[in-house]
């Protein structure tokens, strides 16, 4: 087996808050939330007990004062760019692992500097100079060893060549993260990564395959993963400065058709297409606006024009909604800057030999009709996790990926299941059900009918089935919904999804 390679790991703990938050910790007690889970947080509150993993409200029993942010994956990548940039003026070849862990070929700039422990010791100045003082970093015979030596350095730490086994030996059979393998090797009495490693391979991979072989060889210091640099960017980045400062967003378009222009001629000399940019918008004041923009194909000179009027779009109703302050007032933008922030290799998007098919007739259409209505004018439907059927529908503007807020595939108690209503009322609308005397069908607290329902928005009832409680955030009054859901079925035919909350019927949606 070839010797793992010489590898220079570069961790930034709580990369995630640090991109959040902005800055060097220590911060106060803030976590990250996604999907009403803690996915990080800060080291003052896990003094107080949050953990990662913690449910919201179990987090915020332990810290009254916590400060609740969501995480946003997107934001991390975007503030770690910065970081390899300064690594790739200094150490060729960074290789990014996730955002917050970077790694290098140790060969390289160890030579430069005069040893592993020198190279370590530098990168750790120069990033300290550059307004990242807590990384840590780990040397060491391949990424997974390297990676176990920075988050135990203070702050460089270098595992000898050979020595991986010995130094992976006594750590927990956890730091794998297979929860299961992990939880089931806890149970045969095998909790550490050396008692993992002595087992015979064969018998390994025959109980558990390919994937408890890969990790029983990590384990034994034998990481063979090869690193795989991004290459340096090519200059595609462009911006276009205004004097004076430019207040309408249709003069602002204007002006940026040239720059969009230059920005596909860059691409086109690449041999690429852009199919993710982000435009950064500079005021007068000297505050940025950035967003990110995604398509479903590539982006050309059009529609990156069409971005930047709607980006400004949406910073005037913004800036609308705001107090005046006179001291700080918006007065126009000086600076637009287009940049690439994702590209694919041009040929994955040349037409067919017989034209470019129904797919790309659809987008021109679509994206004409997109152009006339606005950002928000045309939109597409993500399923996400939820009780409530306004609650699983996501409506994503066209051109952009739709994601998701809440898992579709975790455990919802108290959903709907399929089929569902086709048509969702968003809102839900008021409905009357009620019964044979006229009177408004009532639920009491025991979840039974005052009376069956006789007719549904005026029209008479032929079947109906129910109800059925649905109670959601009962520790929070705000967002806290308690009511009863009612399936039924009209004179004409149509079914409906019902439900009754304090007083009132409201419609959620209708079966077709």
């Amino acid at each position: 087996m070839t010797a793992p390679l010489r590898v220079i790991v570069l961790w930034f703990p709580d990369w995630p808050l640090r991109a959040a938050l902005g800055g060097a910790p220590p911060h106060p007690p803030t976590a990250l939330v996604q999907a009403n889970t803690v996915v990080a947080c800060t080291a003052s509150a896990r003094e107080h007990g949050v953990r990662i993993g913690q449910r919201r409200r179990v987090a915020q029993g332990h810290l009254s004062s916590l400060r609740v942010l969501p995480h946003d994956p997107t934001a991390d990548e975007r503030a770690f760019l910065p970081v390899l940039r300064i690594l790739e003026r200094h150490a060729p070849g960074a290789t990014i692992l996730r955002p917050g862990l970077a790694a290098i070929r140790a060969r390289g700039v160890s030579r430069y500097h005069g040893g592993e422990d020198e190279a370590g010791r530098a990168l750790i100045a120069i990033l300290d100079d550059a307004g990242f003082p807590e990384v840590r970093i780990g040397i060491a015979d391949g990424p997974f060893t390297a990676e176990l030596a920075a988050r135990a350095a203070e702050p460089c730490a270098v595992v000898p060549a050979g020595r991986a086994r010995e130094f992976l030996a006594p750590l927990p059979v956890q730091v794998l993260r297979d929860e299961h393998l992990s939880g089931l090797l806890t149970r045969l009495g095998v909790r550490t990564l050396g008692a993992f490693a002595a087992l015979d391979g064969l018998e390994v991979r025959d109980r558990f395959g390919e994937r408890g072989a890969r990790l029983h060889g990590l384990a034994a210091g034998a990481d063979s993963r090869p690193l795989t640099p991004l290459p340096p960017d090519p200059e595609l980045v462009r911006t276009v400065e205004f004097e004076p400062a430019l207040a309408g967003a249709d003069q602002v378009a204007f002006a940026v058709r040239q720059t969009a222009d230059a920005v596909l001629l860059a691409l086109a000399d690449a041999s690429v297409v852009c199919t993710e940019v982000r435009i950064d918008l500079t005021d007068d004041n000297g505050k940025v606006f950035s967003r990110t923009w995604l398509h479903p194909t590539c982006f050309d000179a059009a529609d990156l024009v069409d971005r930047v009027r709607w980006q400004l779009e949406a910073l005037a109703t913004a800036q609308a909604k705001e107090p005046i302050d006179e001291a700080r007032a918006f007065g126009g933008i000086v600076a637009v800057r287009i940049i690439p922030a994702a590209v694919d290799d041009a040929a994955h998007h040349q037409p067919g030999l017989f034209g470019s098919g129904t797919d790309e007739r659809l987008h021109h259409a679509v994206s004409r009709v997109q152009t006339m209505l606005g950002h928000q004018g045309v939109v597409t439907a993500t399923v996400s996790g939820g009780r409530w059927l306004s609650d699983r529908q996501v409506l994503t503007p066209w051109g952009e990926r739709g994601t998701a807020p809440r898992d579709p595939e975790r455990p919802w108690p108290g959903s709907l299941p399929d089929p569902v209503p086709a048509e969702v009322f968003a809102p839900p609308r008021p409905i009357g059900v009620v019964d044979a005397a006229g009177a408004s069908v009532d639920i009491d607290e025991r979840g039974a009918l005052s009376a069956p329902p006789a007719q549904i928005d005026g029209a008479a009832v032929q079947a109906w089935a129910g109800p059925w409680p649905v109670h959601e955030r009962l520790w929070d009054r705000a967002q806290g919904r308690v009511g009863h859901r009612l399936q039924i079925v009209d004179e004409s035919d149509r079914a409906w999804l019902v439900f009754r909350t304090g007083v009132r019927w409201w419609a959620e949606g209708r079966y077709r």
